[in-house]
């Protein structure tokens, strides 16, 4: 059986299907549809599947330029039929792994998706895993359901991990261009999928399991949350000393070896750092041991909004202003400069907290022209992006960049604003009107 998929992937005549058309699934498309494999996209939301077939993406870095040639060469397919998935010799689900209320894994998608596949799962197929996940989710929860099928995984059918490691908006690594990890449940389900990601991926290394991959991936970003929480602590400190913590890391760096400059900012976004490292912190609780650093990384980082909001509480009651009343114009929603993604934004966390402190709330995003429905902030649904005119700004009683996007013509806020608070040094540049500038 091994042979016959092996066979199909070298002649690029394996079908890929991939669960979950994100910011994760949709350039894992285009990875293996540019590498010649027909492949269908599958998601449950309609509205989604309806873009991707008129040609239109809803994600800025993937250009309808490329769906239209994906389907018109007929190397993609978009739908919300299950049924459709049965034709893919492989399926990748790429499906969000977020917290519960209580900070616990929330694995209902990848169960959801895990049960789909069981359904219609045949002999030969390669299922993988690329949602971040504690070690073991792959053996322990995916095989039992897969299994319901009364198919054995490694026996009758592949079954693999392989962590995403997507960077949205970052134009020197796509996906196709990022070296991949592959974690085999056997032998065998490491051989297909190492054979499937090689002909699509720059680098496939392989790992000895599901668990190592998927612990590799986890440490990756608890790594990125560990460093952060440093930085925004030691921006604190500084701060109550008189030092610029960014001159401080720009002056560290120069260090040719033994230091990596990590940046403070507002609070964590994506949805990868603020949420991956409770994974691990969860399951090391489940053995009976601490994750100090980790805990301790995420109580830092997820009060730097309330930082910031204090930040600029004070620098509005230096101006005898109090923040109830005040007018505040919060730039950036996206968690990142120059992207269109807005998952986990510490932005809606500072909206919020502004919002109910009393202060008269807009913002302005280039990239997100409008707020979408939100569960967990309903009151910002519909706010439309402020465009940002002379007018306007002189009309606020503060600005808060939140977010460096660098289409941001800072000397200009500056100049027209009466106070800019800045929390990630987008303004280092500014030359003039420098006394309207509080760091935060």
């Amino acid at each position: 059986m091994i042979q016959k998929f092996l066979s199909k992937v070298e002649k690029r005549q394996a079908k890929v299907g991939v669960i979950g058309l994100g910011y994760v699934g949709l350039p894992l498309i285009r990875a293996f549809a540019d590498a010649g494999f027909a492949t269908i996209g599958y998601d449950v939301d309609q509205r989604k599947i309806d873009s991707l077939k008129k040609g239109k993406s809803y994600i800025q870095h993937i250009p309808d330029e490329w769906i239209g040639q994906w389907l018109a060469s007929g190397r993609f397919t978009a739908s919300s039929d299950k049924e459709v998935l049965a034709e893919a010799d492989a399926i990748l689900i790429c499906v969000p792994t977020p917290l519960s209320e209580s900070r616990d894994p929330d694995l209902c998608y990848v169960e959801a998706s895990t049960q789909t596949i069981a359904e219609i799962l045949r002999p030969g197929q390669l299922v993988v895993l690329e949602s971040t996940t504690w070690p073991g989710t792959t053996r322990q929860v995916m095989v039992p359901i897969l299994e319901t099928s009364g198919l054995r995984a490694g026996h009758d059918f592949f079954l693999a991990y392989s962590p995403e490691r997507e960077d949205p908006g970052n134009p020197d690594f796509t996906a196709a261009g990022i070296p991949k990890l592959v974690g085999g449940l056997e032998p065998d389900s490491a051989r297909a999928a190492v054979a499937l990601y090689s002909k699509a991926i720059v680098q496939v290394i392989e790992v000895s399991s599901c668990e190592t991959a998927e612990a590799a991936k986890v440490v990756e970003n608890t790594y990125r949350s560990v460093n952060i929480a440093m930085v925004n602590e030691l921006k604190i400190i500084f701060d109550r000393m008189g030092i610029d913590v960014w001159e401080v890391i720009d002056a560290a760096k120069t260090k040719p070896f033994g230091f990596q400059a990590f940046y403070p900012g507002p609070g964590l976004g994506g949805h990868c750092i603020p949420i991956d490292p409770f994974y691990l912190s969860w399951v090391a609780r489940r053995c009976g041991l601490t994750t100090r650093f980790i805990e301790l990384s995420g109580e830092i980082n997820t009060q730097m909004p309330l930082y910031v909001v204090r930040k600029l509480a004070d620098a509005l009651n230096d101006r005898c202003k109090s923040v109830k009343g005040s007018k505040i114009c919060v730039l950036g929603l996206a968690y990142k400069r120059d992207v269109d993604d807005e998952r986990e934004s510490p932005s809606f966390e500072l909206i919020d907290r502004l919002m109910r402190r009393g202060a008269i709330v807009t913002y302005n995003d280039p990239h997100i022209p409008e707020i979408g429905s939100k569960r967990q902030w309903p009151e910002m649904t519909g706010m439309k992006s402020q465009k940002l005119t002379a007018k306007f700004l002189a009309s606020q009683d503060a600005v808060l960049i939140a977010t460096d996007h660098t289409s941001y013509d800072y000397d200009f806020i500056v100049r027209h604003a009466p106070l800019v608070v800045d929390s990630r040094n987008a303004t280092k540049n500014v030359a003039k009107n420098r006394e309207k500038i509080v760091k935060a």
